[in-house]
């Protein structure tokens, strides 16, 4: 009796060790938690299935009619692809989009979206992004920073290269002479450095033309009538171009310049940027010359760009819209064809 109890106990302490040798052999063959995995900076994590995508957007404001169909355009993208998008309108401030995305961050939102007010000043907030692991996307302008891997991509129009083509038309239309005004957009704004930038370099191919004027306007009608004003009243005799760095500005000084019995596109050659409605009515009707294009329907382009994020594509750091010229012998042709 003693030798069969002596038997099972050995019998049973074999089995007992195969078996923990079983789950100590699947315990060390499984990949730890996160092991060989290397998750990107600002990368997107995948929502879980029936989770609704939640997007956190930062905008400018609504300064122009440019402004407010980027607006449109995003707001009905996201509506159509059902996708939950947190808008805040920093109504002109960097204090007020830094805090919407310091907001969105406490929200946990899964993509930040931000249409930068100025190129500087958003090292800090954005490494508060990164360290929350939440991508952000910009739109529309870039900004300087020290790391680019602090942003995920920029979706934006070559803002250089549309002053180049505003320039090289002007220089064109008026035979490589005469002075101009320009009419800058906001202070530190990329639009407004590159579409300075891009137009001066142009603009350096022709001696016989000169910049005799140039202020900033912000983006908006009202300030680019003010400015015209005052320009034509320093000097009024000498005012033969004006390039204005969006229409709304150039909408503006057509106003300033009619009220002061001038004639815009006939005795003052007038192009812009932008391609608005308001631009090609103003050509339609002959008071603007010409106007270049910088599309604002990113709606579909950006959502595009989020869903291959989400995805985990590899995104190009810069993912350019293409842009054109028109001007006032096709003005009337396309008119009815512009969606802004």
């Amino acid at each position: 009796m003693t030798g069969r109890i002596w038997c099972l106990t050995i019998v049973l302490t074999l089995l007992l060790g195969s078996s923990g040798g079983c789950e100590q052999k699947a315990t060390t063959d499984a990949p730890s938690a996160g092991k060989g995995q290397q998750t990107p900076e600002n990368a997107a994590t995948p929502t879980a299935a029936g989770e609704k995508l939640v997007v956190g957007f930062s905008q400018v404001g609504a300064e122009s009619a440019w402004r407010t169909a980027e607006t449109t355009s995003i707001k009905d993208e996201a509506a159509k692809r059902g996708v939950e998008l947190k808008f805040a309108d920093a109504q002109g401030k960097q204090a007020n989009q830094i805090k919407a995305v310091r907001s969105f961050i406490a929200q946990h939102v899964d993509v930040i979206v931000i249409a930068p007010i100025v190129e500087t000043g958003w090292e800090p907030v954005l490494r508060e992004a990164q360290r929350a692991a939440v991508p952000v996307i910009l739109i529309d302008r870039g900004i300087q920073v020290s790391d680019d891997s602090l942003y995920t991509t920029l979706i934006a129009s070559d803002f250089v290269e549309e002053g180049r083509m505003a320039a090289e038309w002007l220089a064109q239309k008026m035979g490589g002479q005469g002075e101009i005004v320009e009419l800058q957009g906001t202070t530190g704004a990329a639009p407004a450095i590159d579409r300075q930038k891009g137009f001066a370099e142009e603009l350096a191919k022709h001696p016989g033309m000169k910049i005799a004027k140039t202020q900033s306007a912000d983006f908006t009608r009202a300030k680019g009538k003010e400015v015209m004003e005052a320009f034509i009243k320093s000097d009024r005799e000498h005012i033969q171009a004006v390039y204005a760095h969006n229409d709304d500005m150039a909408l503006g000084a057509i106003q300033a310049l009619e009220e002061a019995g001038m004639h815009p596109g006939k005795d003052v050659i007038l192009v812009s940027i932008d391609a608005v409605r308001g631009a090609f009515e103003a050509m339609v009707a002959g008071k603007l010359n010409a106007t270049v294009e910088c599309n604002p329907l990113f709606g579909p382009i950006l959502f595009d760009t989020i869903e291959k994020l989400r995805a985990g594509a590899t995104l190009p750091k810069y993912i350019k819209n293409e842009d054109r010229l028109f001007d006032q012998s096709v003005a009337a042709e396309v008119i009815d064809s512009r969606e802004y």
